[in-house]
């Protein structure tokens, strides 16, 4: 089958599993013109399991080879973004004008377009469809470095396809806790998100294995890997901890996280702000733990040296602290005064003590 087509197979699969395989639904915080939260249908990690499964089942059978994906990595990519534009184009073109053209292809028109009575919302779609292609990009690099190095394999690859493994597990398993974040809540679904997910998510993001799967072993020691590791995980403390409070924070306001954080918040005119646990060391603490994560995976694979690894965490930095700017300029006109008092409160922006 021709690679362009198979990688089209794989998106359509993805699809149909997110649509028959069993799920949860569960209320949002985005709530609908009737000021009700939406409900989302949620089975993430089980759509991922699945098609990993089903990789491993064709890979032992001989329906193909288990670097597939890396092989023909630039037919794939090529199909994936063609895939996003006309996502984009058929997401985007059909709705009412919310400014200029390119501003509305690229940022969207529509805040939260669903199919099926509500049964697919696109974006909680587009994230799943981008982590699984992803963890089999990542299968495909692990799996094509073994092939050439069968008695010498490296284990920092074996390390960063672990913990990015991991980072997409736990991401799929809390998705709920997503629902709560900034792109469900303040973003469209426009080339940034459609093209963003289907294409760069998928395939960007494993740029460090990609550059990396044809190197040899570097034979990097054992307490650097441990210190990638533990990088990785101090990221994933930040952003994760500071996710999940605010999400208990939402949910349940006098409820104190993980049974130790007791919320403390800037209260005015009905709105409040949480301004303890991780949401008093930074404004966007969860910014710097995605920036610390994606370094520790740079590092893992043991070539601190090369570009190919850094340009993910670069690309972090790159959307993350613009980010920040248009997040604080949000928050300020909808909470006034009260964000006034709250950047005197917590007067770091990502990195505490630092900027």
């Amino acid at each position: 089958m021709p690679a362009c087509a198979a990688v089209l197979a794989l998106y359509a699969l993805i699809f149909v599993l997110h649509l028959i395989v069993p799920g949860r639904w569960v209320a949002g915080y985005v709530r609908d013109e009737h000021g009700e939260p939406l409900r989302y249908r949620l089975n993430g990690l089980r759509v991922m399991a699945i098609v990993v499964g089903l990789y491993f089942i064709g890979g032992l059978a001989g329906l193909y080879p288990w670097d597939y994906l890396y092989v023909h990595r630039w037919e794939a990519a090529i199909t994936a973004c063609v895939l996003g534009l006309a996502f984009t184009a058929a997401i985007v073109l059909p709705a009412a004008p919310r400014g200029g053209l390119l501003a509305d292809l690229f940022l969207g028109r529509r805040e939260n377009p669903r199919l099926l009575g509500g049964h697919v919302d696109a974006k909680m779609f587009l994230y799943l469809v981008g982590a699984v292609v992803l963890e089999l990009n990542l299968l495909g690099c692990l799996a094509h470095h073994c092939i050439l190095y069968p008695g010498d394999p490296s284990p920092g690859l074996f390390l960063h396809v672990g913990l990015f493994t991991f980072f997409l597990c736990e991401y799929l398993y809390f998705e709920r806790v997503h629902l709560y974040t900034y792109d469900l809540f303040a973003e469209r679904v426009g080339f940034k998100l459609g093209w963003g997910c289907l294409c760069f998510y998928a395939f960007f993001y494993a740029v460090g294995a990609w550059s990396l799967a044809g190197a040899p072993n570097p034979h990097t020691s054992a307490s650097a890997l441990l210190a990638s590791a533990g990088l990785f995980f101090a990221g994933w403390v930040l952003a994760r901890g500071a996710n999940l409070q605010k999400y208990y924070f939402k949910i349940a306001p006098g409820r104190a996280a993980f049974g130790l954080l007791v919320p403390e918040t800037l209260e005015q005119d009905g709105k409040r702000l949480l301004v303890s646990g991780f949401w008093g060391l930074s404004r966007h603490i969860n910014y710097l733990g995605e920036i610390l994560m994606a370094t520790g995976l740079a590092l893992a694979l043991g070539y601190p040296a090369a570009l190919g690894p850094w340009l993910y965490p670069l690309y972090y930095v790159g959307l993350l602290f613009p980010r920040q700017h248009d997040d604080d300029r949000r928050c300020a006109a909808k909470y006034g005064p009260l964000w006034t008092a709250y950047t005197r409160r917590v007067r770091w922006r990502i990195i505490p003590g630092v900027y």
